[in-house]
């Protein structure tokens, strides 16, 4: 990895937090300063969560304040080493071929070409390593875990030495190691070998604090009263069990339902028309109607909960 270089991206663990606030997103401590390490040692960050909690939007602010191109994989069940590093333009490839038959081209001369980068159709990690600008882009490698076995073996070949070989025309270096974020909702565990290449971390459900901030940092025209509610109302409905429990993304949906219906306060006719902005699927939504919606709005009103108390300053 001699001649690849790897580029800084950030100058301290507090500009990463400062950065990422500016555009919306609350990164701890322990979170930014992974960020920090990562940009700074060239080593991927491997990100596991429930869905919802922010692990890709995460690879988008890093793109967004470092001023680099995003470059998104998202994984699924058989994809293979093709679609996500490189094909041949077999239609320009054919179309050359007969382009060369008319003009005349000699027989043992027709087709030399047609294997070389001209022909080339660049998936995304081929187009990360082969990034031409001055800074590395931001790799996002999205669900790992929906990916096949076989292709997380392929995909720790390539991020072990940031290069991948092409029969037809050699190997292939990349000069500045980008950015690698994997994501990982653990719908199957992916294998030690590509978690020691990363940095791990994990993300959780934010406490009510962290939430309210995210909340009045993203929505700033929400009055701080109605974010405290929702907050309050979202973390008692992630003590029940569900089959898919709501994320901070579900959050931000609802409120923003809320404030659209012009809702002032948290009341159980708005939230119970509303609940398709938490929850999504019929057995949690049936289960939480069984529990009781307005049981919960009056908690979440609750005096001795007063959701304003535990508001931090927005200024």
């Amino acid at each position: 990895m001699a001649d690849q270089e790897i580029t800084p991206g950030f100058a301290s663990i507090e500009e990463i937090q400062a950065r990422f606030e500016a555009e919306g997103y609350i990164a701890d401590r322990m979170l930014a300063t992974t960020v920090f390490l990562s940009t700074s040692l060239g080593k991927p960050i491997f990100l596991e969560g429930e869905p919802g909690v922010g692990k890709t939007e995460i690879a988008k602010v890093m793109a967004r304040t470092l001023d680099t191109e995003l470059i998104r994989l998202q994984c699924y069940e058989g994809l293979d080493s093709s679609s996500a590093l490189y094909e041949w333009n077999y239609t320009r490839q054919l179309l050359e071929l007969r382009l060369q038959e008319a003009r005349g081209v000699e027989r043992e001369q027709i087709g030399r070409n047609l294997f070389s980068e001209e022909f080339l159709l660049q998936r995304p990690l081929l187009k990360a390593l082969r990034h031409g600008a001055a800074r590395a882009p931001v790799l996002l490698i999205d669900e790992i875990d929906r990916a096949d076995e076989e292709f997380e073996a392929f995909l720790l070949e390539v991020l072990s030495d940031f290069q991948i070989t092409i029969p037809e025309i050699g190997t292939l270096r990349a000069q500045h190691i980008p950015y690698v974020i994997l994501t990982s909702n653990r719908t199957r565990e992916v294998h030690d070998a590509l978690k020691r290449r990363c940095l791990y971390h994990w993300i959780d459900y934010p406490d009510f604090e962290k939430e309210v901030k995210i909340l009045r940092t993203r929505l700033p025209q929400i009055e701080p009263r109605l974010a405290g509610q929702v907050c309050r109302f979202m973390e008692l409905v992630r003590q029940q069990e569900f089959y898919k429990r709501p994320g901070i993304a579900e959050t931000l949906d609802w409120a923003r339902a809320l404030l659209t219906l012009g809702v002032a306060e948290l009341d159980p006719a708005s939230t119970e028309a509303t609940l398709g902005c938490i929850l999504k699927y019929k057995a949690d939504l049936e289960k939480l109607r069984q529990s009781g919606v307005t049981g919960l709005v009056a908690m979440a009103l609750a005096t001795d909960h007063d959701p304003c108390a535990a508001l931090l300053p927005h200024d």
